[in-house]
């Protein structure tokens, strides 16, 4: 299967000082000596030559742009944003996107049978690994990244993944799910199964929340999803104190772009599993009380 660029795997080298050659290669400086050979370090004097300083320079820029890269592809995913293959086509020769969406799982929008992504070519068509083990165009001139809730026979396609040896720089399909329940309280709007962690301090569990991506924003722990061409966000409450006082966790509650708390019917399937995989991930890291009783 053709694609528009091929994965490049020998760093370019530029000279430096004193006959030394150096190369950015993943995410650090690499160097060799006049006679060619690898060195296992960077020498001092290297380090510290201009040379080095603008690639040192641009190393910060290459991780700057790779964050990037992969808060957009994770808002593809947590919006079942369809992707047009232009797009695809466009970003694909960058090291950066390619990595990224190399083994993606996606779906020709409007439905279908996906695959995994494995390229555009020079016309624009979008390729794939399908679950027989074949590769294939996709007749779809957009694709959506598809969030692990909503695909089918989720277990299934793992274990293919699995046997193919298939692994994703943005973790899709080993995302933590929760599944909607079969039934809600008709007018419950919260989820008190996460309440009464107790943390030390406040900016432990802010501390923690971030870490994990989730934005804290008037004592809450934030996540946005946009489903169904809805924007809603998931709410867990940590605390409103001074960062140094002790909290404690809250409910878990979704609003909509009117920030009106949404009935739990009315929260779709990945705006739940978001909500209930932020609450655990902040939850886990509360204080262990068991061993003071």
């Amino acid at each position: 299967m053709s694609t528009t660029s091929p994965h490049v795997t020998e760093p370019i080298w530029t000279e430096g000082p004193d006959g030394y050659s150096l190369a950015i290669e993943g995410t650090a400086l690499a160097c060799r000596n006049a006679k060619g050979k690898r060195l296992k370090t960077v020498p001092k004097k290297v380090r510290e030559s201009e040379q080095a300083r603008r690639l040192a320079d641009v190393l910060l820029w290459l991780e700057r742009h790779e964050r990037d890269c992969a808060a957009r592809v994770e808002s593809w995913l947590l919006g079942s944003l369809p992707v047009p293959a232009s797009v695809l086509s466009r970003v694909w020769p960058d090291p950066a996107w390619r990595t990224l969406l190399t083994d993606l799982f996606v779906a020709p929008e409007g439905g279908g049978e996906g695959g995994f992504l494995r390229g555009v070519d020079d016309r624009g068509r979008i390729g794939v690994l399908d679950l027989d083990a074949e590769t294939s165009w996709l007749e779809a001139d957009r694709v959506v990244p598809l969030h692990p809730v909503l695909v089918e026979d989720l277990d299934d396609v793992r274990e293919f993944a699995l046997e193919l040896g298939i692994t994703q720089r943005l973790p899709q399909l080993t995302r933590q799910i929760h599944r909607l329940p079969a039934s809600f309280d008709a007018d419950a709007t919260r989820i008190d199964g996460y309440a009464g962690g107790r943390f030390e301090q406040l900016r432990h569990a802010a501390g923690l929340a971030q870490r994990h991506g989730f934005p804290v924003r008037g004592g809450y722990a934030t996540c946005r999803v946009v489903e169904g061409g809805r924007t809603v966000q998931a709410r867990y409450w940590i605390g409103s104190d001074a960062p140094d006082w002790e909290t404690e966790t809250g409910p878990l509650v979704w609003v909509d772009d009117d920030e009106r708390v949404l009935k739990l019917t009315g929260v779709g399937p990945v705006a739940w599993s978001e909500g209930v995989r932020m609450a655990e991930l902040v939850h886990a890291g509360r204080k262990n009380t068991e061993e003071k009783k």
